[in-house]
């Protein structure tokens, strides 16, 4: 998702690595989701959450998509994102505001109170200094904070799938028909989220394979 922002105004002033300590640990705050409501369409899910929200749900992502997500216009592209319901809050969030989902939660929600910040062909991470209320945060490992298995792998993964979507955007923004949005969405969805994954097999190489199949399928919009 592009967001227009001035660093200076929304962080520290720093860019962290995932070997680096940053003070995002909100631990001690029990009961508190705050971070969980009020978030509108801005949690979307990428094919690794799509992927590990499956495994762990039990439920496939059609029956998801008639529950707890819903597909929304992210930059021109339809991408799925977690549903508020009530008064604002996840779906996902049980009576007592905890996540029903936390082992599996998606990338979005394990990074808060962090973000990213895309350039010459990667990432950095920053802090969000004013989205999360508690100030005595404590310090902790970025990749420890993210919790995701094979950190380094999963950001590689991150890049791939961002960089891939900003080139079908540049492609999208030029077409006045409107039919390249809709044909690389319509594929995108079936691609990467509703083909079930293996769950014995390791996602990041079926991703791969997905992945070169749809640059394939794709060529000639991203070759525009």
């Amino acid at each position: 998702m592009n967001r227009e922002m001035d660093m200076a105004e929304v962080s520290d002033g720093k860019l962290y690595g995932l070997d680096d300590m940053v003070k995002a640990d909100c631990a001690g705050c029990e009961g508190c989701h705050a971070c969980c409501t009020g978030m509108g369409t801005s949690v979307v899910l990428d094919p690794f959450d799509a992927y590990r929200m499956t495994a762990g749900t039990g439920k496939t992502f059609e029956a998801l998509l008639a529950g707890p997500l819903e597909l929304n216009v992210v930059d021109g592209i339809i991408l799925p994102n977690l549903k508020m319901a009530g008064e604002e809050a996840c779906s996902f969030l049980d009576q007592n505001g905890r996540c029903r989902i936390h082992a599996y939660r998606p990338g979005i929600c394990r990074l808060f109170p962090l973000g990213r910040i895309y350039e010459d062909g990667g990432f950095k991470y920053f802090l969000q200094v004013y989205e999360c209320a508690k100030e005595t945060r404590a310090k902790v490992k970025v990749k420890k904070w993210i919790d995701m298995p094979e950190p380094k792998r999963y950001d590689e993964f991150v890049c791939t799938w961002h960089y891939f979507l900003k080139d079908l955007e540049r492609v999208i923004g030029k077409d006045t028909s409107g039919q390249a949005a809709k044909t690389v969405s319509l594929y995108l969805i079936k691609q990467f989220y509703l083909i079930p994954y293996n769950k014995e097999e390791e996602f990041y190489l079926q991703f791969e394979e997905r992945m070169a199949g749809a640059k394939r399928a794709l060529a000639g919009f991203l070759a525009m």
